[in-house]
């Protein structure tokens, strides 16, 4: 079954933000993961603590926890750390 990555994010550092961006765009690659929307979300009720919101798509949720547990992803969470304030939600 198809699983979801979803990521709220506020940018804090854009220099971090666009050298982790670009990191982690590849690492997706040997999992079938896939940006499936980005942007600043529009809150229809409530409100949106983040600035952000991107949705990450895989095949099934041990793709998407083989992706975020990789070496090559860990390796770049210290750079998105220091570009970002965010949460990462699984579903599915």
């Amino acid at each position: 079954m198809t699983c979801l990555v979803i990521v709220d994010s506020t940018p804090t550092d854009k220099e971090q933000l666009a050298e982790y961006s670009a990191r982690a765009a590849k690492t997706l690659e040997p999992f079938q993961g896939k940006f499936i929307a980005r942007g600043e979300p529009e809150a229809l009720h409530g409100e949106a603590p983040y600035q952000r919101k991107s949705v990450i798509e895989f095949p099934d949720k041990d793709s998407a926890l083989n992706w975020y547990n990789s070496a090559a992803y860990q390796e770049i969470i210290p750079i998105r750390n220091k570009g970002m304030d965010c949460q990462f939600h699984l579903i599915g």
